[in-house]
C-alpha cells in the first residue's frame, strides 16, 4: 500500500498566510519541509482521503492525475477537508477521457454539500454514498471502516480504516483523544500503519479534544502498544501541522524520531 501525502497543514496552512507571527516568518524563510498545504492523503493512485482546497495546486506540484481517482473518502466537511464545488471540474463537458465515476463517501452533512454542489450530474461522473460509524463496506478490493472521531460536536466526524493487499491502514484525523467505541473497534486489531493529528504542540494535556497535541499522540502511541493495535513493526504518522503549534518540522523531527514516530511533509510517499 503506497501512501503519498499531498498536504500536513491544518486549516490555516502553514505558514499563514495572513500571519506575521515568527513561526510563519521562519516557515517562509527555511521553505523546503516547513511549506505545508491543507491535509489529504493518496492511497495506491486511486483513494483519495478529503478534497481540500489545495488539490488542484498538489496535483500540479506532485504530478498527480486527479482524473485516476476512484474513490474518495471524506473525513468531515469543513471547509479545509472538503472543497465539494471544486469537484464540478470533473463532470462531463469539461473533464474528457474519463472510463469511470469518482465515488464520493461520507456522512450526512458531506452528501448534503455534495449534492448541493454536483447533485445535478450524479449518474454521469460521480456516485454518492452515505457512510455510518463502524458499518463495514466493500470499496473496489477495499475493505473500509468508518470509525468515529472526536472532532465537531455539531457533526459525525469520521475516521477510516482501509485494509487492502493484506495491509492495514487507519487514518486518524480529525480528531482528538478517540470516543471509547473507536478504541474498543481498534483493540487486538494489529495495523500496519497509523496517522493521526497531531495540530497542537505541547498543551500539557495528554487526552486532548477535537485534535491532538504533542502528549496526546505519545499517549495515544502507548494505547496502540498496550492494546495490540499496531503491529510491533507498524508505523505512526502524524499530520495536519497547525503554526499556532510554535513547531517547525525539525522540531516535530526531534521530538517524535526518537519514539520511532514519523512527521509528515508535503509529498512524503511511504510504502506499507
Amino acid at each position: 500500500m503506497k501512501i503519498h501525502f499531498l498536504g500536513t497543514a491544518a486549516a490555516e496552512g502553514f505558514p499563514n498566510a495572513f500571519c506575521h507571527c515568527e513561526y510563519c516568518a521562519k516557515a517562509r524563510e527555511l521553505g523546503g519541509k516547513n511549506i505545508r498545504t491543507r491535509t489529504s492523503a493518496i492511497i495506491d493512485d486511486v483513494i483519495k482521503f478529503d478534497y481540500s482546497p489545495d488539490s488542484y495546486m498538489q496535483a500540479l506540484r506532485d504530478n498527480i492525475d486527479l482524473g485516476a481517482i476512484e474513490h474518495l473518502l471524506v473525513t468531515h466537511s469543513h471547509s479545509d477537508h472538503y472543497n465539494a464545488a471544486d469537484l464540478e471540474c470533473r463532470r462531463e463537458g469539461i473533464a474528457h477521457g474519463l472510463q469511470h465515476p469518482m465515488h464520493i463517501y461520507g456522512n450526512g452533512t458531506v452528501m448534503h454539500h455534495t449534492r448541493a454542489a454536483i447533485g445535478r450530474f450524479e449518474g454521469q461522473r460521480y456516485a454518492f454514498h452515505l457512510v455510518r460509524p463502524f458499518e463495514t463496506f466493500m470499496m473496489g478490493d477495499a475493505r473500509v471502516t468508518p470509525l468515529l472521531a472526536d472532532h465537531d460536536r455539531m457533526e459525525t466526524c469520521l475516521l477510516y480504516v482501509i485494509e487492502k493487499d493484506g495491509k492495514a491502514l487507519l487514518y486518524g484525523h480529525d480528531s482528538g483523544w478517540f470516543p471509547d467505541a473507536t478504541w474498543a473497534w481498534l483493540k487486538g486489531k494489529n495495523l500496519d500503519c497509523a496517522i493521526l493529528d497531531c495540530t497542537h504542540g505541547y498543551t500539557g494535556n495528554s487526552r486532548d479534544r477535537n485534535h491532538m497535541c504533542v502528549e496526546t499522540v505519545l499517549e495515544a502511541q502507548r494505547e496502540f502498544q498496550k492494546e495490540s493495535i499496531l503491529k510491533p513493526e507498524g508505523k505512526i504518522v502524524v499530520t495536519h501541522f497547525s503554526h499556532n503549534s510554535k513547531l517547525l518540522h525539525e522540531d516535530f523531527v526531534r521530538i517524535f524520531n526518537p519514539v520511532g514516530i514519523v512527521p509528515a511533509y508535503d509529498g512524503l510517499i511511504i510504502n506499507i
